[in-house]
């Protein structure tokens, strides 16, 4: 039995980031129709709590009909090496037989995936003219959600923070070669964001970074950088004066600190979260209500998404003949 091996070159040329916000609509839209089965993740943590092995596995129905896992190791501490924090696998099998199909790289899927998301997000949220953006964190999704964002908004402003000089240097050059965009890197997180339309947060930061009072009318924030439940990167008030969207509502009030500590102070309860985007999708829920809303888009990434991002990536392969075959599995003989 052959499965198809697919690296994480191959990955970044086969999803590219508009192709995979279209993904992600119809992995949403799939899940809005009750079609899928998603566990919450369960981490495997180190002992001394450094990084932790996080297994994420789903299945998505519909004309997709997969199986997936996603084993991932997640190390805060890479950030500043040449390692992504976030390294590993995502596996597909069919769903009659469960043969495995193939493996492919997941850090790429990842970065990819979840900017996309924040960019679905984005187009279902913010205002139509939002051009201004502000982006907290220089790392893999710094990166992977400016191409997102400018996928989806006519983004004519690029404001840039980092707790690193060195990598907000490089971001910017990076910015100017791969988009043609220059950046205005600054020193502050208010300065950053003040009358920003869109805020994206990827950082990795433990405690909060942004802050309520600091937030223009009508801007919409993607939250992204924290996915578990003891970080977060939002103060309690701007969760508060947000219209919250999610993911998943289960994942959401399970693992979400950036949701979980204003509830624990008793500040919002499991009603503040307006809807899913599937729900968006769907036309279930409403969105923004006014120009003047605060929306906020609260990502912490779900196994569905790498299936759907690897089903579009595996199709794309054997049509394009692309990925290595290796011997793998087998059947029986007898």
């Amino acid at each position: 039995m052959e499965v198809l091996i697919i690296n994480h070159h191959e990955v970044r040329e086969l999803l590219p980031m508009g192709e995979c916000i279209e993904a992600m609509a119809d992995v949403f839209r799939i899940m809005a129709g009750g079609d899928v089965v998603q566990p919450l993740r369960w981490p495997l943590w180190l002992p001394d709590r450094s990084g932790l092995l996080g297994m994420m596995p789903g299945y998505v129905g519909g004309e997709m009909g997969m199986l997936g896992i996603k084993t991932v190791s997640v190390m805060p501490g890479n950030h500043g090496t040449p390692y992504d924090s976030h390294q590993g696998t995502v596996m597909l099998f069919e769903k009659v037989n469960g043969r495995l199909l193939t493996i492919m790289d997941a850090s790429e899927i990842t970065a990819i995936r979840t900017a996309a998301v924040s960019g679905l997000a984005t187009r279902l949220l913010a205002r139509d003219d939002a051009h201004d953006l502000a982006i907290l964190g220089t790392g893999v999704q710094g990166r992977s959600h400016l191409a997102a964002m400018l996928a989806v908004r006519p983004i004519d402003r690029v404001r840039v923070w980092s707790r690193n000089a060195e990598g907000l240097a490089n971001y910017a050059a990076w910015a100017k070669k791969t988009h043609g965009v220059e950046v205005e890197i600054m020193g502050d997180v208010q300065t950053a964001v003040s009358g920003a339309d869109l805020i994206c947060t990827t950082t990795a930061a433990p405690t909060p970074i942004l802050y309520g009072e600091w937030l223009a009318p009508g801007v919409h924030i993607n939250a992204a950088g924290s996915s578990v439940k003891h970080t977060r990167e939002l103060d309690t008030a701007t969760v508060v004066m947000s219209r919250l969207f999610v993911d998943r509502r289960e994942s959401t009030v399970n693992e979400a600190g950036d949701f979980l500590f204003p509830k624990q102070e008793g500040a919002v309860d499991d009603d503040h979260i307006v809807a899913e985007i599937g729900e968006l999708l769907m036309g279930e829920k409403n969105g923004r209500q006014t120009g003047d809303d605060i929306t906020l888009f609260k990502s912490l990434g779900l196994a569905i998404e790498d299936i759907g991002a690897a089903h579009h990536i595996y199709e794309k392969a054997i049509a394009q003949g692309k990925g290595t075959w290796v011997e793998l599995g087998g059947t029986k003989e007898f």
